[in-house]
């Protein structure tokens, strides 16, 4: 019997992921900014050091839900490790408010743990509501709407942190992203009884590892390995950090494969199928994840942030630019290509104007002692998510569309979509880099908001579909721990996406950089375009989708 009616607790894990969100892009929307700030009290990174710790951070934060989801399969349950988890990532954003290099690395390594025990099972939680015959057919739909609330509390955060951090500082901006975690948690017990049915604990069969063997051949060895690739001489991958999380990775990685090796034969296949789809899926996460780093930047340096006069006084009343004139201060000696420059470790200053004014040319310059209103860098964080809310429904509505008339593509060719569109947005960024010669003068703010435009479309054409399809597919004693596994080709994007950023100085010509985004993502295609025939023959045997 079909009903149109989502399930009750689809609201509560909607407004609970939002607020969970909101504290998480908030945090991720200045995290470089913070590291590499050199005057208002942030810690002087250079673009690589940032950017390898960004890359780091936000690697292991979806390396982690491997644990947490196998933890909850097995043990806790969801909504004892999603509470568990929201906890100690509001605690953490709370040590991120407290000054000090050691209290960024403690509430740096508290994020990544309570990541672990939130990110997979609230997700999971969302997929076993749905499991029932009534709604089975709305699934794909109620994780396009949950991930529209994920991006509801992406949008707000922005405006929150650059007001934060203009009216006080960093620190009240990091614990406003705690303030707001606090929330989705008292929101997701609110709402507790909702899917207290769907809280079940999925015990492992014969055929599974169990938590003591899984430490002793999985989790130990990645620690061994992830201790030995730090201790090696020199670095085989950029930077100790790096080669750390390389090699830790590699035993978590075997795990998965051995999964697909032990499983019954009615398994294999579903299971190949995802792992196929991890695979693939790295390289989104890569190019998709630069936001924070590359984007940034060049938000900061390249892109003109000056606020029109028409919404200047708007704006300004509520503290969301920042007013900059030609006043002499000490500020970082860079190069023309915004690169920092360094003596004996330490970042060389001296007197100058702000580096805003690097590359604008002087007859745009405000006269001495005027200023002019420049947009905060965190905004443009606000973008990507600003067109998932807009577009979400009109993909939604293509795609039913579709349906209606029987044409729909499958889920993997959804993601199939997904990554083509990825692989237009780097081009994107190839024309923004053309249009203002290189960084030689700014450049327009709307090639940056058309590069998100155009990646976001990618995104709900893949992010969303992994989600429900680790969700159709999992045996259902190893979803949450396929999740994990979902979340674990996130980690390995997330880190490529550090790596390929902390390259960024390394190219005087803007364009190669992101040129190599664009043949990155398009060998992932033509990978997936491979793989359609036999990924679209498991779907059809198993879920009965169509073949488009």
């Amino acid at each position: 019997m079909s009903n149109s009616k989502h399930p009750s607790g689809l609201p509560y894990l909607f407004f609970s992921e939002m607020w969970e969100r909101f504290g998480y892009y908030l945090m991720i929307g200045i995290l470089v900014l913070y590291m590499k700030d050199t005057e208002k009290g942030g810690l002087a990174m250079d673009t690589h050091q940032a950017s390898d710790i960004y890359g780091t951070f936000i690697a292991l934060v979806f390396l982690t839900p491997f644990i947490g989801g196998l933890l909850a399969d097995r043990i806790m349950g969801y909504r004892l490790a999603i509470t568990i988890g929201g906890i100690l990532m509001g605690l953490g954003y709370c040590c991120l408010a407290l000054a000090g290099i050691n209290f960024f690395y403690i509430g740096l390594l508290m994020i990544i743990v309570g990541n672990g025990f939130f990110k997979p099972n609230i997700s999971t939680l969302l997929g076993n509501l749905y499991n029932e015959d009534r709604y089975r057919s709305l699934k794909d739909n109620g994780y396009s709407i949950f991930y529209m609330g994920i991006n509801v509390g992406a949008f707000i955060c922005n405006f929150f942190a650059a007001y934060m951090r203009n009216v006080y500082d960093w620190g009240s901006a990091f614990l406003t992203a705690g303030v707001g975690m606090f929330i989705g948690v008292i929101v997701f017990w609110i709402g507790s009884r909702h899917y207290k049915h769907a809280d079940v604990l999925k015990p492992a069969q014969k055929e599974d590892l169990s938590l003591g063997s899984i430490s002793g051949i999985v989790l130990l060895p990645a620690l061994l390995a992830g201790f030995l690739g730090w201790m090696i001489p020199e670095n085989v991958f950029g930077s100790d950090s790096t080669d750390a999380f390389i090699f830790g990775t590699i035993p978590v990685i075997g795990y998965y494969v051995s999964l697909w090796v032990r499983a019954k034969r009615e398994d294999k296949r579903p299971l190949g199928a995802l792992l196929a789809i991890f695979g693939v899926a790295i390289v989104f996460w890569a190019v998709f994840k630069q936001n924070g780093t590359a984007l940034t930047i060049w938000a900061e340096n390249y892109t003109d942030r000056r606020v029109p006069a028409l919404v200047e006084k708007p704006l300004d009343a509520i503290k969301l630019v920042k007013q900059t004139g030609l006043e002499l201060k000490s500020v970082a000696l860079v190069d023309q290509q915004f690169r920092t420059t360094k003596e004996n470790g330490e970042i060389v200053k001296h007197m100058s104007h702000d580096l805003y004014f690097n590359n604008l040319p002087k007859d745009q310059w405000p006269a001495e002692g005027e200023s002019i209103p420049l947009l905060n860098t965190e905004i443009f964080q606000s973008i990507n998510p600003f067109f998932v809310i807009v577009l979400t429904p009109v993909v939604m509505g293509l795609f039913l569309y579709l349906r209606k008339r029987k044409r729909e593509p499958t889920t993997a060719s959804k993601i199939f979509i997904g990554l083509l569109v990825t692989a237009v947005s780097a081009l994107c960024m190839v024309g923004a880099v053309y249009s203002c010669s290189n960084g030689a003068i700014k450049c327009s703010p709307w090639w940056l908001i058309a590069t998100y435009g155009v990646i976001t479309l990618g995104e709900l054409c893949l992010s969303p579909m992994g989600l429900s399809l680790v969700s159709k597919l999992s045996p259902p004693r190893l979803t949450a721990l396929m999740m994990g596994g979902w979340f674990l080709s996130t980690s390995l994007g997330n880190k490529l996406s550090g790596v390929l950023a902390s390259m960024w100085d390394k190219y005087d010509d803007k364009s190669s950089f992101f040129l190599v985004n664009f043949v990155l993502t398009i060998v992932s295609v033509i990978t997936i375009f491979l793989m359609l025939k036999w990924l679209n023959g498991i779907m059809k045997e198993h879920l009965g989708e169509n073949l488009k």
